[in-house]
């Protein structure tokens, strides 16, 4: 199935890549590493409108708009922008849909306008947030209540140093109700969404990376490029990409369609095997400099490998597809 943006879809993707590339990603994300929490991007992202794709228009927003959303998300990842992006966005449907009326009414807007850096905990035993020492707002959700929350100690280490997890611990209610759970289910498939957008845009960078190191590199008096088994490498690195990014799309139109989790389920496993195999094929053509600190495509590689993880693993994914099965549920296709 091959998807065409509209005019307006595609300007936001220019304007985005334009955007990130005048900021210098690179030098962000280790500044972000090191605890330097520089808002300049994230106003510029707020201006852009990037966080009000996730709110609704009552709130400031113009969303939820999904497609938009992937568009973004995958400059977002192509561009390796450091923040807690994807937690913000998700809280966003989060806070719409659970029935905290109050903090709706005060949080939205200064998410859509990039006012606010939000992070979202893991339930659970152990209860991690993302760059929670950077966040205006933790948000909790525990079955039928959803609390604000606090760092409680260190950040974890963690294998993307701009990845930050600390614990937290809830500290306040703001809502309870069988809403939260519907809410947070739809914040889930949000945020798993749009980190496979981001894993795409990571591996069409770091292939287009490569592709260019491999027609410089020279072994044996020719670029590396010219040997067939490199160019094998590519070329199904291409494939897994192209392939993705399809399901992506198809997932964005499923939204509010009992399809949605299904749909995003397949496009995070497939997204998250491509960029992947993609950072493996960039480190491989590399060398050891693809993996060194002081090279750039480092900071992709390491994204890559901690996003496949995120908001579920590949396994996770493919389970929930097949659960959705009918032939694998027990029952008679239709």
């Amino acid at each position: 199935m091959r998807f065409v943006l509209d005019t307006e879809q595609r300007l936001l993707g220019d304007t985005l890549h334009g955007l990130l590339t005048k900021a210098g990603t690179p030098a962000l994300i280790r500044r972000w590493a090191a605890g330097d929490h520089d808002r300049t991007l994230w106003s510029a992202l707020g201006e852009t409108g990037v966080f009000a794709l996730a709110v609704p228009e009552r709130h400031g927003g113009a969303g939820p708009l999904p497609v938009e959303l992937v568009v973004a998300a995958h400059e977002l990842g192509r561009h390796a922008a450091p923040g807690p992006i994807v937690e913000t966005l998700a809280a966003a449907a989060l806070l719409d849909g659970s029935a905290a009326a109050g903090p709706a009414a005060e949080w939205l807007p200064r998410i859509a306008a990039g006012q606010a850096v939000v992070s979202l905990g893991s339930p659970g035993r152990i209860r991690r947030a993302l760059d929670a020492d950077a966040a205006d707002l933790i948000l909790l959700a525990d079955g039928e209540h959803l609390f604000s929350a606090v760092p409680e100690g260190p950040a974890v280490r963690a294998l993307d140093p701009a990845r930050r997890l600390f614990p937290v611990r809830q500290v306040e209610r703001l809502a309870t109700g069988p809403a939260v759970p519907r809410a947070a289910a739809t914040a889930y498939d949000l945020a798993a969404l749009a980190c496979a957008a981001q894993l795409l845009g990571l591996g069409r960078a770091l292939l287009d990376v490569t592709v260019k190191y491999a027609r410089t590199r020279r072994q044996f008096g020719r670029p590396i490029g010219e040997f067939q088994a490199v160019k094998h490498h590519l070329a199904n690195a291409l494939t897994g990409l192209e392939f993705a990014r399809p399901l992506a799309y198809g997932a964005a139109l499923s939204f509010g369609s009992p399809d949605f989790p299904r749909d995003v389920s397949a496009a995070k496993a497939a997204a998250s095997d491509a960029a992947y195999a993609t950072a493996r094929t960039a480190l491989q053509v590399h060398g050891a400099i693809g993996y060194t600190d002081e090279y750039d495509p480092s900071l992709w590689i390491r994204k890559v490998r901690a996003l496949r993880s995120a908001w579920g693993t590949p396994a996770d994914h493919r389970a929930r597809v097949l659960a959705a099965v009918p032939e694998v549920r027990g029952e008679s296709p239709r």
